[in-house]
């Protein structure tokens, strides 16, 4: 988990990924609204106190039962209501959902090969594209950026989202790190 000494700059974005799942647990590729786990709920609240003092005024969520039960506690701590936003939601991975990467291969061997090749129109398990994803991510930051350019916002969602806006990053569960708008909307 990320700490920082100080609480970020006014417009900073805090970019949280959610707690654990049994699915993340197991390898399992997510796509069904999974609960976090007892892990991940513990993390959740551990990410709570952590914020605490951040200066965070706005939190926004992914609609996914993951997402908001790790941004519920930061809200009761912070006396704020989260917003879900959809576009906030994991990357679709359609068929795939459910599986191992090593069932996938059995399955759709071709189609993943192409996704892992970095093909950014192919459509993980049939469903979105990592460009359909990362048109989403930017669509919902210069929504939140423009309706809210002062306050510190939280941001709770998905690693693969988050490895869109921040390419090459790695997130662990209940993760967290400050960004400023203007770095995460460029191309």
């Amino acid at each position: 988990m990320s700490h920082s000494a100080a609480a970020p700059a006014r417009g900073a974005i805090v970019l949280v990924r959610h707690g654990e799942t049994d699915s993340n647990a197991a390898r399992i590729l997510q796509w069904p609204d999974t609960p976090l786990s007892a892990r991940g709920l513990a993390q959740a609240d551990s990410l709570a106190e952590s914020l605490r003092d951040a200066g965070v005024l706005r939190i926004v969520t992914s609609d996914l039962r993951r997402a908001r039960a790790t941004a519920e506690p930061l809200a009761r701590t912070l006396g704020l209501a989260p917003i879900a936003d959809p576009r906030l939601r994991e990357l679709d991975v359609g068929r795939w959902g459910g599986r191992t990467r090593e069932e996938i291969t059995r399955v759709d061997a071709e189609l993943l090969a192409r996704f892992d090749g970095g093909d950014l129109e192919a459509c993980a398990g049939g469903a979105e594209s990592l460009a359909r994803l990362a048109r989403r991510a930017r669509a919902a930051l210069a929504d939140l950026v423009a309706t809210s350019p002062e306050p510190v916002i939280a941001v709770v969602t998905h690693l693969g989202w988050l490895r869109t806006v921040c390419a090459g990053a790695d997130f662990a569960h209940a993760e967290w790190r400050i960004a400023r708008p203007e770095s995460l909307l460029r191309d």
